[in-house]
C-alpha cells in the first residue's frame, strides 16, 4: 500500500504556471488510476459479432425464400390449365335470348319444350347431370338451402328448370333427382314448380352454349368437368343473372327473381332494396350500390337545406310584421239624424 501511495503522491513543483498545469496532470491522473475503465469482454464481442452474422444470415435466407417465391408464383401463372379444364366456366351473356324451341323430356319421359316453362314467372335454370359425383350435387344443395331461406315459392312465384347436359341419362334418373330435392325443399306446390329434363345431345349443346355453360367431357373417368353457378332468365327466357359457387345468398336469389320478374313479384320492400344493391357481373352477386347512396344523400341534403331556408325566411317575416307601429283605429263617428 506505501508503494501505491507514493505512486500517486503529486510532485512538488514550483509555484509557476508550468507547475499548476503538472499538478492538474497529476490529480487527473490519480482520479484514472482509482476508477479504471472496465475491459472489454472479449466474450461480449465475440457475441455481439456472432448474433450480428446471424441476422445478417437470416435476412438473406428471407430474401432468398421471398424471391423463389415470387418465381414460383410467376412460374405457377404461366403454366397452362389441364386440358380437361380449358373448356370449362360461364360466358356470361345478359339480356340475350335463349332458345325456347329446344326439345326434352321431362322425368316423366314425356316430350316438353323449354318453352313449357316461361309464360309469367322467373325461370332458375341449373345446368347439371344426375350422376356427378360431387359438384353438380353441391350446386343443387346449395340451391335448396338458399331457396329454404326466401319466402318466394317454386312453382307460386316462379319455375326451376334442372337440365342434364349427359345426353346418357334417362327420365329415371331425373325422377329419383326431383324426389330428392322435393323431399329437402318440403314446400306445397314445389312438384308442379321444379322440373328436372333430359334430353339429347344437339339440344343440350344448344342450350349451354346459348347460356354461356362450357363444359367437357374426360373419357379416362368417365365425368364432365364444368362450372358450378345457377342462371336466373325473364318470364320471356332473356338471361337476366349469373349466381356463381355452391352457395347462394337468400338476398342474391330474392333479388334477382325479383329484378328478372320486373317488379311483378316481391315486396316495395324488395325495390327499395334494389336501389340499395347491384348486381356485379364480375363477381355474380348483388354489392352495395354506393352511386346510389351518394344520389341519395344529395337529395336529402337539398331538401334539408330549403326546409332549413323556408323556415328562416318565415321567421323574417313574422319578425319584421311584429316590428311595425300598429296602425290606430279611428272611430267613425255617427251623424245625426235630421
Amino acid at each position: 500500500m506505501n508503494g501505491n501511495k507514493n505512486l500517486f503522491r503529486p510532485r512538488r513543483h514550483a509555484e509557476t504556471k508550468d507547475g499548476r498545469n503538472m499538478d492538474r496532470i497529476d490529480r487527473i491522473f490519480r482520479i484514472k488510476a482509482a476508477n479504471p475503465m472496465p475491459r472489454q469482454n472479449p466474450g461480449n464481442l465475440v457475441n455481439h459479432v456472432y448474433f450480428s452474422s446471424s441476422a445478417f444470415v437470416s435476412s438473406c435466407l428471407c430474401g432468398l425464400l421471398i424471391a423463389l417465391f415470387l418465381l414460383t408464383s410467376g412460374a405457377r401463372a404461366d403454366t397452362p390449365l389441364p386440358p380437361q379444364l380449358r373448356d370449362v366456366g360461364f360466358d356470361q351473356r345478359l339480356d340475350e335470348q335463349a332458345p325456347l324451341d329446344l326439345q326434352f323430356a321431362d322425368e316423366s319421359g314425356k316430350p316438353v319444350v323449354i318453352r313449357d316453362y316461361f309464360h309469367e314467372k322467373p325461370v332458375i335454370l341449373v345446368m347439371a347431370y344426375y350422376r356427378c359425383p360431387m359438384l353438380c350435387t353441391l350446386v343443387l344443395n346449395g340451391l335448396v338451402q338458399g331457396l329454404r331461406d326466401i319466402s318466394l315459392d317454386v312453382g307460386k312465384d316462379f319455375e326451376v328448370v334442372t337440365v342434364s347436359f349427359d345426353p346418357r341419362e334417362t327420365p329415371d334418373l331425373a325422377t329419383a333427382k326431383k324426389q330428392t330435392y322435393l323431399s329437402r325443399y318440403d314446400r306445397p306446390g314445389a312438384e308442379g314448380g321444379w322440373h328436372f329434363l333430359t334430353g339429347q345431345e344437339p339440344a343440350i349443346r344448344e342450350l349451354a352454349q346459348s347460356v354461356g355453360f362450357r363444359y367437357h367431357y374426360d373419357p379416362a373417368t368417365d365425368q364432365f368437368a364444368h362450372a358450378a353457378g345457377i342462371i336466373v332468365l325473364t318470364p320471356t327466357g332473356k338471361i337476366s343473372r349469373y349466381f356463381y359457387d355452391i352457395r347462394f345468398s337468400p338476398r342474391d336469389l330474392r333479388l334477382g327473381l325479383v329484378e328478372a320478374s320486373s317488379g311483378k313479384i316481391g315486396s316495395p320492400i324488395d325495390q327499395a332494396l334494389l336501389f340499395c344493391f347491384h348486381y356485379d357481373p364480375s363477381v355474380g352477386r348483388y354489392g352495395v350500390a354506393v352511386m346510389n347512396f351518394i344520389r341519395l344523400g344529395g337529395v336529402l341534403t337539398m331538401l334539408a337545406l330549403g326546409a332549413f331556408i323556408g323556415i328562416q325566411f318565415r321567421r323574417e317575416r313574422k319578425r319584421d310584421a311584429s316590428s311595425l307601429p300598429p296602425v290606430p283605429i279611428i272611430p267613425l263617428s255617427s251623424s245625426p239624424s235630421p
